[in-house]
């Protein structure tokens, strides 16, 4: 298995797919975004290629070359993306989803009247500016998981019940249902209704607070591609500590003046301790002490129903591979465990097994071991899914290979409660 995002080149293209005009292209080279762009004719030979087949009934999807793998995918018959990625080990599935992310993205920032009635493509370009940022921190090698796994980056804060209570009471002296508390890109805390948000928007605004930079408070008018992708609604954020921010959806009122200080102190000012205490879940997502074995090297915890996850790879840091090294094996170990071995159908399967007969195979379990030629070198992989959970493991080379479905179970079940 590869090491996704190893020095490698990704190329993301946006095209009219009626006219073929290309919109904008982003690219990206060993995870940091890069100026290099592709020839006219390359872009128009790749959506050349994909519109004969329209024409012939045939959907073509990916395709691959000795070094690159290429997906293509079109939105409401207007807009087509296409990516290109010459990263080593990179999978057709990441690539699918962050296509998907890059949509949301696009509908998030410009919203959808505006993709699929193109009436003015120098227009559309200028308004699309708006999302690069956004869509840049896609492309590189992001500490957040959610753009593939379509799950929220969460992390679980030490005094969770106070600040939930304090962040309902503020919800509803501020007026609206939709208030969460982000840490680096990851929910902390949020209201029911926050919960509710549906898929790609629930991950996207997080991100997009996470890729922002730093002010004090913002205004954002923003459309929620699933939820009201045509009537924008107003991202209300308020720092409370650098890298801790409040964020708010809502509709016309309150104006951010209503927001006043004496508001944020009445709610926050006593909790400032507990607030502090979240600064250091960012990278670590557990409270510290949290009692993992010491072979964890890094972990992805994903509750298939709510849509949450937990990620890190802040575990051991004395010990290697590399923190950016962990991300790439933990994303591609996911990718290929979602693809093969738990795609999202034997989820449902799994839930019904008790009813159907003869039961239902469903795996339970995977590992993957490297380095096995050399002792002490190399790491140990297990994936085990208790539906509606499903645990990812990366451990170190020490742990032995008959003991990691026992390890996974153990850390799975002391996990469990807290997502």
């Amino acid at each position: 298995m590869g090491e996704e995002g190893s020095e490698g080149t990704v190329h993301l293209l946006c095209l009219a797919a009626s006219s073929g005009v290309p919109l904008f292209c982003r690219s990206s080279r060993g995870g940091a975004p890069a100026r290099q762009q592709l020839p006219f004719s390359v872009i128009g030979s790749l959506n050349g290629v994909h519109m004969f087949g329209q024409n012939l009934e045939v959907q073509l999807t990916s395709a691959r070359t000795e070094d690159t793998t290429v997906v293509w995918r079109s939105f409401h018959d207007s807009i087509t993306l296409i990516i290109l990625s010459s990263e080593e080990g990179t999978s057709e599935l990441k690539l699918e989803r962050l296509l998907q992310m890059v949509f949301g993205a696009m509908v998030l920032l410009v919203g959808l009247e505006e993709l699929t009635n193109i009436r003015n493509v120098e227009r559309l370009k200028k308004e699309l500016r708006a999302s690069y940022r956004l869509i840049d921190s896609f492309l590189g090698d992001s500490e957040l998981i959610g753009d593939l796994t379509q799950c929220v980056d969460c992390v679980v804060p030490p005094e969770g019940s106070l600040l939930q209570e304090a962040l309902c009471g503020f919800a509803e002296a501020a007026g609206t249902a939709f208030v969460s508390l982000i840490v680096s890109g990851r929910v902390v805390a949020a209201t029911e209704s926050w919960w509710r948000l549906g898929t790609p928007e629930a991950v996207l605004l997080p991100w997009m607070v996470a890729s922002l930079p730093p002010q004090a408070a913002r205004d954002y008018p923003v459309y929620l591609p699933h939820g009201s992708p045509t009537v924008p609604h107003r991202l209300l954020t308020l720092t409370l500590l650098p890298g801790l921010e409040l964020c708010l959806l809502c509709g016309p009122r309150p104006p951010l003046s209503q927001l006043d200080p004496q508001l944020l102190e009445r709610w926050w000012v006593p909790l400032l301790e507990p607030l502090r205490a979240c600064l250091p879940l960012g990278p670590r997502a557990l409270p510290g002490g949290f009692p993992l074995h010491t072979d964890v090297l890094g972990l992805l915890l994903l509750h298939l129903e709510l849509k949450r996850c937990l990620f890190t790879v802040e575990l051991s840091s004395d010990k290697e591979p590399s923190p950016e090294q962990r991300r790439r094996l933990l994303r591609s170990f996911y990718s290929l465990v979602t693809a093969t071995h738990f795609p999202p159908e034997l989820g449902l399967l799994d839930e019904k097994a008790e009813d159907t007969a003869p039961q239902a195979q469903v795996p339970r379990a995977c590992y993957l071991v490297s380095g096995t030629e050399e002792p002490d070198s190399g790491c140990r992989l297990v994936a085990l899914q208790l539906w509606p959970r499903r645990l990812l493991l990366l451990l170190s080379p020490q742990a032995p290979t008959h003991g990691l479905r026992g390890l996974a179970t153990r850390t799975l079940h002391s996990l469990t409660p807290l997502l």
